[in-house]
């Protein structure tokens, strides 16, 4: 009961503001203005760089970065739409994020201009992992495929379709794929697909599925939440961290 009823008010924090233990994190890609959010627990932490799902950077990511630094790891939650654009109808989330798809060289410099910005704070990317969620997470799987030179890469229910004409051959890194079996929008020869394409590239990658859990199963407050799903995948990602990060 008392679980039900932290989820449930969980569900009722405003999705805008920027409420957390770190601060807002103003930034400039192409003379456009971007928001993102930046917490560390101390100078030396290494660094995860968190993208959003495709309603934008939420109280959701604020919370998921808050936890990550109390793990010990400074967090640079991305931006990826745009200051104050944070879509809350299906069409609008659509749109923004079928407007980065359409234009993976922005996508890759938004990324980009987030690890800048995260770098003028002083946050270590010399020592960062990326992580992302639903739309995060096939930003973070371009991010790969673009060369980026981080030690790690993340999805949690994330877009695992590679586009055409791009493959893994410039990757770097490990690889944490989390996936429900049960997920109607990316599906399992989705998973396998990229599972091959990880292993041709020679890329050390560990794929896990939860059975019974659908897409977006860690967003808490919605329907689609599974807790076992969700405390599973992030002890996962902890010892992730843990052998990839920690010095």
């Amino acid at each position: 009961m008392i679980r039900a009823l932290l989820v449930a008010l969980l569900a009722t924090v405003p999705a805008l503001c920027l409420a957390g233990t770190g601060q807002s994190a103003e930034y400039s890609v192409n003379n456009q203005s971007y928001e993102g959010y930046f917490v560390t627990p101390a100078p030396d932490a290494p660094l995860v760089l968190l993208l959003h799902d495709w309603d934008g950077l939420t109280d959701y990511e604020i919370q998921r970065a808050d936890m990550l630094a109390g793990m010990g790891y400074a967090v640079f939650a991305a931006d990826l739409f745009g200051k104050g654009v944070r879509p809350t109808t299906v069409e609008d989330k659509r749109q923004h994020t079928g407007e980065l798809y359409q234009d993976r060289d922005k996508l890759r410099a938004l990324m980009q201009g987030a690890l800048r910005s995260a770098r003028g704070l002083g946050a270590d990317t010399d020592h960062a992992v990326a992580m992302g969620y639903c739309f995060g997470g096939a930003a973070v799987l371009e991010l790969a495929r673009s060369g980026a030179d981080l030690e790690g890469f993340v999805t949690f229910h994330g877009g695992l379709s590679t586009p055409e004409g791009q493959d893994y051959s410039k990757a770097k890194g490990r690889y944490l794929i989390q996936h429900g079996t049960a997920d109607g929008h990316i599906t399992m020869d989705h998973f396998g697909a990229l599972a091959n394409e990880l292993e041709s590239a020679g890329l050390p990658h560990t794929m896990t599925t939860y059975g019974g859990a659908p897409h977006a199963f860690t967003v808490f407050g919605q329907d689609s939440y599974r807790e076992q799903a969700d405390q599973s995948s992030w002890a996962a990602f902890g010892r992730f961290l843990d052998a990839t990060l920690k010095r």
